[in-house]
């Protein structure tokens, strides 16, 4: 009975309707952790990222990223940790570029950091995101995938469509408010 209601789920929502889920979902957790991540280092609240709203997109688009590209990897640890380390770092590396270019601001900066690549990434950062491929492709998704299977199943389809399309129209409404706020425009 119980494989029968997961099928039954799965066809409620289509691959891009659950990517646009998972995204969300690991954006806010991502912005979740910064701000756990400021509390224990700085003794109080602040703002973390780059929207006003409580999500990081790099969060979501690297949970994104990892669930479509090195998925595949993940019978083979020293692959997965290597496509992670990989990935992650020429992404972040990309953003870190992106933001500068475009803000004249860096969001992190690990020029003190042994072994960094103009302070966009570091060895010690890639390394992270090698393990943290690991633990995500084999835990952390598994598990939030299967909640939201089971969260989703009482929720109307309409209602779940509503969410799933309105979800990036705030999206691209917070960026662009936020894009004109650090350009000093607003």
């Amino acid at each position: 009975m119980q494989e029968s209601k997961a099928l039954v789920v799965k066809k409620k929502l289509s691959e891009k309707e659950y990517t646009v889920l998972y995204f969300f979902l690991y954006a806010f957790i991502g912005w979740c952790l910064e701000t756990i991540y400021s509390l224990l280092v700085l003794g109080h609240f602040t703002k973390r990222g780059f929207l006003f709203g409580p999500i990081c997109p790099i969060y979501g688009f690297g949970a994104i990223l990892m669930i479509l590209f090195i998925g595949k990897y993940k019978k083979n640890s020293l692959k997965l940790f290597f496509a992670s380390a990989i990935l992650f770092s020429a992404f972040e590396y990309f953003v870190g570029f992106a933001l500068d270019a475009i803000f004249a601001a860096k969001w992190w900066d690990y020029t003190y950091d042994f072994f960094n690549l103009n302070g966009r990434i570091s060895i010690l950062y890639t390394i992270f995101w090698g393990l943290a491929g690991l633990l995500f492709i084999n835990n952390i998704h598994p598990f939030f995938s299967k909640k939201i299977e089971k969260s989703i199943s009482s929720i109307p389809t309409y209602i779940l469509k509503i969410l799933i399309y309105l979800l990036p129209i705030c999206l691209v409404v917070d960026t662009v408010l936020s894009t004109l706020k650090y350009l000093n425009v607003l």
